[in-house]
């Protein structure tokens, strides 16, 4: 058969497929992000993590019935007991310990947990050799430091949920349920108070926000996994102890665990959104500067050493 009489291919009138493995298309960053999200959740440290926060609710609840041998009032807990708020609560409403955990949790063990989790984000991938491979893909610096920051706050939701799921379960089975007498005397049902429970652990999730950016940051800045957590952890510690002396009251407002127990304002009748709106400015402040501070430094970072 001659050249002239070659068959030609028949023209595509239709329109052409999306090709998945285009770097402009949505679908590939999805990829990206739902990659990043499911091996963070996947890791046997993350499992670790939500074991140990799924715990401290368990030993709250079991040390709360041993203590008033399953009676109808507690001494311990609360402004007078020392423990955590609420804790004066749960032996005559279960649910009272979904508040009470989140207390507990929330000023060392969740963000504690979000640290390690942010201060590997990037850090780990480099001291493992694996982040020039990701950016090989081409992923993108922005789009993968991105996955990375989304990565890690689904992480602080998962985390939050699994402490106010695993404070629930263990309350309704060692304390009675019923109506909830909320902080200002007002009593709702047991329906809108598991509500509140959840828009409090929506509240704790959306409190450590700020923090991921700044762990992530840190991250960014070192290429040893264990650094950038030990580091992230560290200044967890420092602010929270800069937080608590009075005589630096002046600064209290602009550091990020400063408006962490607003949640409680969520469990009060209505519920007063004034320093619930302080922490989420803060949280969203501390996100913006570190958020770009950790895109300006990971844009700049020599990745092929």
């Amino acid at each position: 058969m001659s050249q002239a009489e070659a068959p030609t291919a028949p023209e595509n009138t239709g329109p052409r497929p999306r090709n998945p493995g285009n770097p402009r298309n949505p679908l590939w960053t999805l990829g990206i992000l739902r990659s990043e999200v499911t091996t963070t959740l996947r890791r046997h440290r993350t499992y670790a993590l939500l074991a140990v926060l799924a715990a401290v609710p368990v030993l709250i609840g079991i040390a709360v019935r041993i203590e008033t041998g399953g009676g109808g009032s507690g001494s311990g807990g609360g402004p007078d007991g020392g423990g955590p708020a609420f804790l004066t609560q749960v032996t005559n409403n279960g649910l009272f310990l979904v508040f009470a955990a989140l207390a507990a949790t929330l000023p060392v063990f969740l963000p504690m947990a979000v640290g390690v989790v942010a201060g590997d984000a990037i850090a780990g991938e480099a001291s493992g050799g694996t982040l020039r491979y990701l950016l090989v893909a081409p992923a993108g610096r922005t789009r993968l430091l991105l996955a990375k920051y989304a990565s890690v706050l689904t992480f602080c939701l998962v985390a939050t949920f699994v402490v106010a799921a695993s404070a629930l379960a263990v309350g309704a089975l060692l304390f009675p349920v019923g109506e909830v007498t909320t902080i200002s005397g007002t009593r709702i049902s047991f329906g809108e108070g598991l509500v509140r429970a959840a828009l409090t652990a929506a509240v704790v999730a959306a409190s450590l926000v700020g923090f991921a950016a700044l762990g992530l940051f840190v991250s960014t800045l070192t290429d040893s996994g264990i650094g950038a957590m030990a580091a992230t952890v560290g200044l967890l510690i420092t602010v929270q102890i800069l937080d608590s002396i009075p005589q630096l009251s002046g600064i209290h407002p602009y550091l990020f665990p400063h408006y962490w127990m607003s949640f409680a304002d969520v469990l009060r009748e209505p519920v007063h959104w004034e320093e619930l709106t302080k922490n989420f400015q803060l949280q969203g402040l501390y996100a913006a500067v570190f958020g770009s501070a950790a895109w300006a430094r990971f844009t700049a970072k020599d990745i092929t050493a």
